[in-house]
């Protein structure tokens, strides 16, 4: 019954398709058409393990429905069909007054995605057939307490009435009958909030409660299609880059009770820790209640370890299944359970997200135990995890005392102003504040502030939690369950022993540890990063030796020596297998030599316009004002030693590896004074009577080199072939400072790099030039250098006639900033606080073009001047220096596209290197997505 994905909804087949599948239908692999939820669940069920019945609407279904505006044809009459096939399997009949079906309604796209619909439990209860629930279970305090739960579930999500109305009239119910939990509520007390609950359905929506247990489902169906593209839901996916065309499944299951007394419950475990990856058993039980409650933090959880006490039969059986889960996924795995009177029954599995720490951690400890080899442990961290635990971490020496304590959710050190709502802390990160989100529990209506925020502080719920799963899902720092701190939503403040913080107040929150501080805590680089930048994270050995960990550490050990040791194992495992080499792009010796540290094997970028800036900017003024050539002479004079040491200190530092140095490529703008400023200073003189002569000559220069859009004015090889010497003297300090280092004993691999060519023409002509210098130092000094002379393809023009211009360039380097702005025609600078909010909540762009790679379009220069390049030049070296050489996803594009290496700044080198791996590995698997 199943059929190819992404069909359009007016294939001419439609009619034959099915857009519904039972959970026995379906396997793990079919997540883009059943939805991961569902894909997950048909092989719970395949497994022969205890999910109760039900169906699955596929992505299919949804995407018509968001095409269309309805439901495709047939849909109903399969849900009918499947609804039939339900009621027969368990015996009774949905809507009906005498033991009546009820069914859950979940969302569940391809990816596990906060944002989408909440779950709904409880539908097809009416009126008319709570009688019937509460005479077959035996309580009827159960049935209305379900009812109620009904109505404020679909009431919120379904009818989009906000949902503090409802926790509101519990809140009064439970105060009027001085209780502090709802378990406090009689029947009577439950039949004046279901009252009370349809009264707010009906003053909110404008209509009655549907009394119709079809209609139920049919709207609560049609709300989880219409999540799919929620503010929130559009959010996460434009974080985590997922596209937005997939569109959501929907589960359709028998209701199982987890609240029928104190021999029923619901949890959420993991089959190994999330946040540190040791195995072991993990989790939230909460005795008499449905599933929600555990992430809604209610009520508090107790910790998974004391169902062994409350309920052993169905914990040995739980810790059984969790088992068989983890050795069939070979992966951590995320469980939601209930017990109804002592029945274990499965709601869901999925690999769990975790921590940085907990995935590298986890992946070393697979390859040790014989689960998985290096390969697949490389797929299954990913760079952005890496720079996670690259980011520096509180220096634990400050002798601050933390005033509370809470679950170290997701780690990390954030530092930031506290807000208590979303839209505080979505206004102030938009006026660059850093700020703690700081919340008795968060909900979906979060997302927006978790985003935005540098830390995630809850007062309640544990590392099952909503906050606790979405953090570590998005890498955010979070401390849950701190029950120290007492939270004051209306005065905007919370207490804590001995404190009291007030919005706007900074705090500092250790993911790590859990602490919390007041104030800013001083931070330090982390352990990871101390590794990386010593070099040697490339020393661990291969094989048998890969299992050491070096420095005194245990490759088992848990902690940072844990953490410390699997990165150096897998970063090695990288290097191993990598096609792609990185290099780094650096201005100074000190960059170079940090980067060597890092493992860069050359330098891709060399920006030599950085080294014109201090003191040194006065030369070039003196260059550009120059009015005669021994004055134009004079001013190159003081530039070339100067350069030559630059230079000379580089070679050092890459000695060996190549150093690919671009000529000067600033607008000249950038070293003349401000053009408005300087005439005014001019006007104000001249009003006194005294115009300064030196200014006023400058004011005409300036004036002369003025360009309206200097980015695409008077640079890069324009600026070489029209200011006469700019170009000898840097070719000539490149070439005498590789005659140094040679005579000193070094391996010096300069290249020259000529910016911004359009046409093979300007490059002929400045090559002529290049080549006359460096023969001339060749000559004088009688040491034969070898330096490849190259261009950086960055206009389409030069992708587009790559050919022509390779039989000038013995090597290429995309200088993808520029490309991306030249090719979709717009300032980066003007443009990303203009429009890009707009954009990217219009769904034009699901990232920045400038953070990850337009592979449609640019992407598509590069493999047209690849292919035609190489077919000029048989062998010709590609690499790319702009700063799409550190992003994950754009590295492995690149090393797909056939080039020679990327080029990055020194901190993101380990990030392409990483990647580069991942990239071999995912490739001779035939493709794979990790998240």
């Amino acid at each position: 019954m199943s059929h190819p994905a992404g069909v359009s909804p007016d294939t001419p087949d439609r009619a034959a398709r099915a857009f519904v599948h039972e959970f026995s239908e379906g396997s793990k692999e079919q997540k883009r058409l059943l939805g991961g939820k569902g894909a997950n669940l048909a092989e719970m069920t395949n497994l022969g393990l205890p999910v109760p019945p039900g169906f699955t609407i596929s992505t299919e279904a949804c995407r018509y429905y968001l095409a269309e505006g309805h439901e495709p044809p047939g849909l109903a009459d399969e849900v009918d069909r499947h609804l039939a096939r339900l009621e027969a399997e368990r015996g009774k009949r949905l809507g009906a007054r005498e033991d009546p079906l009820l069914v859950s309604v979940r969302s569940g796209a391809m990816y596990s995605m906060p944002g989408m619909m909440d779950t709904v439990l409880d539908i097809g209860l009416h009126d008319g057939s709570v009688a019937g629930l509460a005479a077959e279970s035996g309580d009827e305090r159960f049935a209305w307490d379900s009812y109620r739960r009904l109505i404020q579930m679909f009431g919120k999500t379904v009818l989009g009435i906000d949902g503090g109305l409802f926790d509101a009239a519990l809140d009064r119910a439970k105060r009027d009958r001085g209780v502090r939990s709802d378990l406090g509520l009689g029947v009577e007390d439950l039949r004046e909030l279901v009252a009370e609950h349809k009264a707010i359905v009906r003053d909110r929506s404008g209509r009655e409660f549907p009394q119709d247990a079809r209609e139920q489902v049919d709207m609560a169906v049609r709300a989880v299609f219409e999540s799919w593209n929620t503010d929130r839901a559009r959010a996460y996916r434009r974080q985590e880059r997922i596209p937005h065309d997939l569109g959501t499944a929907v589960n359709v299951m028998a209701m199982v009770y987890g609240n029928l007394g104190p021999d029923s419950g619901t949890g959420v475990a993991f089959t190994r820790d999330p946040a540190t990856g040791r195995p072991g058993v993990y989790g939230d039980y909460l005795r008499d209640a449905q599933g929600e409650d555990v992430v809604a933090g209610i009520r508090n959880t107790v910790p998974l370890q004391e169902l062994e006490d409350i309920d052993k039969h169905s914990y040995d059986e739980l810790m059984r299944i969790m088992a068989r889960l983890e050795g069939h996924y070979k992966d951590l795995c995320d469980i939601e359970f209930t017990i109804e009177r002592g029945k274990l029954w499965m709601l869901q599995t999925r690999v769990g997200k975790r921590t940085a720490a907990a995935a590298f951690r986890m992946a070393a400890q697979l390859v040790d135990d014989g689960v998985i080899d290096l390969d697949e442990a490389l797929r299954r961290v990913t760079g952005a995890q890496l720079a996670q635990l690259m980011f520096p971490q509180f220096d634990r020496r400050s002798g601050i005392t933390a005033f509370a304590h809470g679950v170290p959710a997701s780690p990390g050190a954030a530092v930031g102003a506290v807000v208590f709502d979303s839209a505080e802390a979505v206004a102030r990160d938009a006026d660059g504040e850093r700020v703690i989100l700081v919340r008795q529990e968060t909900s979906p209506d979060d997302l927006p502030g978790m985003l935005a925020a540098d830390g995630i502080l809850t007062s309640r719920g544990g590392k099952t939690s909503h906050a606790a799963v979405v953090a570590r899902g998005m890498g955010k720092t979070c401390v849950v369950g701190a029950e120290d701190i007492a939270i004051d939503l209306e005065r905007r403040r919370f207490t804590g022993p001995g404190v009291e913080v007030g919005e706007g107040d900074v705090i500092s929150v250790d993911g790590t540890t859990g602490a919390v501080y007041r104030g800013e805590i001083a931070v330090v680089p982390s352990p990871v990063m101390r590794d990386l930048e010593s070099g040697r994270d490339g020393e661990a050995g291969r094989g048998a030796e890969g299992a050491a960990g070096g420095a005194g550490e245990e490759p088992g050990a848990d902690g940072e020596s844990g953490v410390v040791h699997a990165v150096r194992r897998l970063m090695r495992h990288a290097d191993d297998v990598r096609r792609l080499a990185v290099h780094a792009n650096a201005d100074t010796p000190e960059d170079a030599a940090r980067a060597r540290r890092f493992g860069a094997h050359g330098i891709g970028l060399c920006r030599t316009e950085h080294m014109f800036l201090g003191e040194r900017r006065r030369y070039v003024e003196d260059l550009i004002l120059a009015e005669s050539q021994q004055q134009r002479d004079k001013a190159l004079e003081a530039l070339l030693p100067l350069q030559r040491d630059d230079f000379t200190g580089i070679l050092e530092a890459m000695d060996g590896l190549p150093v690919t140095i671009r000529l000067i490529d600033p607008p000249l703008h950038e070293f003349l004074p401000d053009l408005t400023g300087l005439a005014v200073k001019v006007a104000v003189a001249r009003e006194r009577g005294a115009p300064d002569a030196g200014d006023l000559r400058l004011l005409q220069a300036v004036r002369k080199q003025h360009e309206q859009n200097p980015m695409l004015g008077l640079r890069g090889v324009r600026l070489g072939l029209v200011v006469p010497g700019l170009v000898a003297m840097q070719v000539r300090a490149v070439a005498e400072a590789a005659v140094a280092r040679t005579r000193a004993g070094g391996t010096p691999r300069p290249e020259i790099m000529v910016p911004l060519v359009g046409g093979v023409e300007e490059l002929e002509l400045l090559r002529t030039e290049i080549d006359a210098v460096l023969a001339d130092v060749r000559a004088a000094a009688g040491v034969d250098v070898p330096i490849a002379v190259g261009t950086m393809i960055e206009l389409p023009r030069a992708a587009l006639t790559a050919g022509r211009i390779a039989t000038v360039a013995e090597f290429f380097s995309f200088g993808t900033n520029d490309l991306t702005q030249t090719t979709w025609g717009f300032s980066r600078d003007d443009v990303e606080g203009a429009f890009f909010p707009a954009y990217l909540d219009k769904g034009v762009f699901t990232v920045s073009p400038f953070e990850a790679l337009d592979e449609e379009g640019v992407g598509r220069l590069i493999e047209i001047a690849v292919a035609e390049g190489r077919a000029a030049r048989p062998g010709l070296v590609i690499g790319v220096c702009g700063e799409h050489g550190g992003d994950p996803s754009s590295v492995r594009f690149f090393d797909q596209a056939g080039l020679d290496y990327v080029s990055c700044s020194p901190y993101r080198v380990p990030v392409a290197r990483l990647e580069a791996g991942r990239s071999a590995v995912t490739a001779s698997e035939g493709g794979s997505d990790t998240r």
